[in-house]
């Protein structure tokens, strides 16, 4: 689980610095990589709710 959270911590980063030159500079390359990330995200964060359900379920 500890993975999934560094996985999570790394997209999370890519998405911010992404999402910030798409809304400052306009940077149409950084918001589709922003996007991309963005859907990496929500694919991590339900990998951690399954492994969060499991461990609570032990």
């Amino acid at each position: 689980m500890k993975e999934i959270v560094e996985k999570i911590n790394a997209s999370f980063e890519a998405f911010q610095k992404d999402a910030v030159a798409q809304v400052e500079t306009s940077n149409k390359a950084a918001g589709t990589r922003a996007r991309k990330a963005s859907l990496e995200l929500e694919k991590l964060l339900k990998e951690f709710r399954k492994a969060s359900l499991e461990e609570s379920k032990k």
